[in-house]
């Protein structure tokens, strides 16, 4: 690293920094892993430093560099990626993004704008919805993740039954390979094979993204809010596949099981939490120590919990409708009719509304869950309609013996949805919860996957889920191989992530 060092400064122009402080602030993603090692006082290995390019020539430069000197090159976004997919597992170089931050004027015609790999998403969304245009990608981590983080793990929004994932958004994209080379994709539709498709999701191993042409539409004129309460978890997953194998697209479609039905039925408006200069010693003190026992007595038994789930059947059943006034309505109508056909009782658009105001409040509330002594993680997997039950049990079976399990069902399509697990469970000490939490995720995964399940709809898979992701590849894995060392003949972009 020292020999490069003099190299990779002057091609970014003393943008690089060996500071710990830098390092160690890019060289973890949140990983529930890595949280709980920090929680036990271990730090993930950093990289040996970061640099800054503000140009695909300068981003091209740095890989040459580190191609000559084989220094492994991570590239990084925001770091809001929950699989451990910006690890230094080998050291090597951070590629910070950040500097790739332009937005172009939208093309009203094409409906396309230009986006820099390092934009944050709120950023863009808010600019677009200020020229009348949305993107429509909504992801949970929008306020923390960048264009190219949705690029490299192929994101998946809130809204993605309307306007597809980030692959479907994406006309064009550009980067560099890791032989150096700069490349920019044909703009879609074109004919022959197409190179974004196999770039996107590639965690940063085949190459670094600086941008892309994406596909915007108008802003909605209007949002037509609808809940219902069904008598299954059965029934409410019939009323989503009639609902689309009808030709319906809802934006959002969001089916919670019994146990987590509790919880978003009896949420509450969140209090100010008090500075902790301004609570009493009661607060400061005993209550946190009180709650974090209980927590881990009640935690670390999910086996005795976990049944009692079992005793409530009824599911809550959200949608959102948007577009034309009109076509809105219209839908509106017509999902409603498939949902009491089903047997659910109309909740009206109170649920549905209080959803998406608090959309995005669950990233506040997990650090506050890691506090208190536990582990929370969530597994998001996707499968056909005639297996998504079977997952969906066999999951609960597996899991139930580690953590609480919660489920709701979202990002539902003509043929299949995803399913986003919920685990919370603890341990008596710190070393029995990061067993507790590695068991669990060989066990859940594994149901997952052996039911019909695909690894992942939209986390990417990192460290976390390489091995699972590498034996569902089957033979495929030898033509990812081949890729690998076609555009990365030296193995130095991002090494260990997708089993690569």
């Amino acid at each position: 690293m020292l020999e490069a060092r003099g190299a990779l400064e002057a091609v970014v122009r003393g943008r690089l920094s060996t500071r710990e402080l830098d390092r160690l602030a890019t060289g973890r993603d949140l990983w529930p892993l890595t949280l709980l090692w920090l929680r036990q006082g271990k730090v993930p290995p950093p990289p040996d430093a970061v640099v800054w390019p503000g140009t695909d020539d300068e981003v091209a430069s740095v890989v040459r560099i580190a191609r000559e000197r084989r220094l492994a090159l991570i590239p990084f976004g925001a770091g809001s990626g929950v699989c451990g997919g910006t690890l230094a597992v080998h050291g090597g170089v951070m590629v910070d993004l950040k500097r790739f931050d332009t937005i172009g004027p939208v093309d009203p015609v094409r409906r396309c704008v230009d986006v820099g790999a390092g934009v944050m998403g709120e950023t863009l969304e808010r600019r677009l919805a200020a020229r009348g245009w949305t993107l429509g990608h909504f992801p949970s981590s929008i306020g923390m993740s960048t264009v190219g983080g949705w690029l490299a793990a192929r994101s998946a929004g809130q809204l993605s039954s309307r306007y597809g994932k980030i692959e479907d958004m994406v006309l064009s994209v550009r980067g560099v390979l890791g032989t150096g080379e700069r490349f920019e994709t044909p703009e879609r539709p074109f004919d022959g094979p197409d190179v974004a498709q196999v770039l996107l999701g590639s965690e940063g191993t085949l190459c670094v993204f600086t941008g892309a042409r994406l596909r915007v539409h108008p802003r909605p004129e209007a949002r037509v809010f609808r809940a219902f309460e069904v008598p299954s978890v059965e029934r409410g997953l019939e009323a989503i596949r009639r609902v689309f194998r009808e030709g319906l697209r809802p934006a959002v479609v969001r089916l919670y099981d019994p146990f987590d039905t509790t919880f978003v039925g009896r949420a509450k408006p969140a209090s100010p939490r008090k500075a902790p200069s301004k609570r009493s010693a009661l607060e400061a003190t005993v209550l946190p120590g009180v709650l974090k026992r209980l927590a881990i007595e009640t935690l670390g038994r999910p086996g005795l919990v976990n049944p009692l789930t079992r005793l409530a059947t009824r599911s809550r059943l959200i949608f959102m409708c948007e577009g034309e006034a009109k076509h809105a309505a219209a839908e509106d109508r017509a999902i409603a009719a498939a949902c009491l056909s089903m047997g659910g009782v109309d909740l009206g658009e109170g649920p549905g509304r209080e959803w998406y105001r608090k959309r995005y409040d669950v990233n506040a509330r997990l650090p506050r869950l890691m506090e208190a002594g536990t582990f929370i993680d969530t597994m998001e997997v996707s499968a056909p309609w005639d297996a998504v039950f079977e997952v969906y049990e066999r999951v609960r079976e597996v899991a139930g013996a580690y953590a609480l399990v919660l489920c709701h069902f979202s990002h539902a399509y003509a043929d299949g949805c995803s399913l986003y697990f919920s685990f919370v469970g603890s341990g008596r000490t710190e070393a029995e919860i990061e067993d507790r939490y590695q068991q669990l995720w060989r066990a859940a995964l594994g149901a997952a996957t052996s039911a019909g399940a695909n690894v992942s709809h939209h986390h990417g898979i990192g460290l976390l889920k390489a091995r699972a992701y590498q034996d569902s590849l089957g033979e495929g894995r030898h033509a990812l191989a081949t890729l690998k060392r076609l555009f990365d003949p030296d193995g130095i972009l991002n090494p260990g992530k997708l089993g690569l």
